[in-house]
């Protein structure tokens, strides 16, 4: 379960293996900035490309023409579904 984000913190702690940190500070020295930056940049890059990666649905070929022969021709409400919309509040009915 995530935790609560805490309004008033800008810290975050890790905990990593002296030749973990060390190697990251190699790579600081390198990259000629200091850690936070380094951590930081490559963090959110990694975080991005799993949002991206998470937001998007690959279909195959095959997959996309079924959706998008679905989409042009939906087939005919069943009885769960026609039971569903009568179901729902006046308010909520299209």
């Amino acid at each position: 379960m995530p935790r609560k984000a805490v309004k008033d913190s800008y810290r975050m702690s890790l905990r990593v293996r002296p030749e973990e940190k060390a190697l990251i500070l190699r790579a600081v020295a390198m990259k000629n900035t200091d850690l936070t930056e380094f951590v930081l940049s490559h963090a959110l890059l990694a975080a991005q490309a799993v949002i991206d990666k998470a937001d998007r649905i690959r279909l195959s070929g095959r997959d996309s023409q079924r959706v998008l022969d679905l989409l042009e021709n939906p087939p005919a409400p069943n009885i769960k579904l026609r039971a569903a919309a009568r179901a729902l509040p006046r308010s909520k009915r299209l």
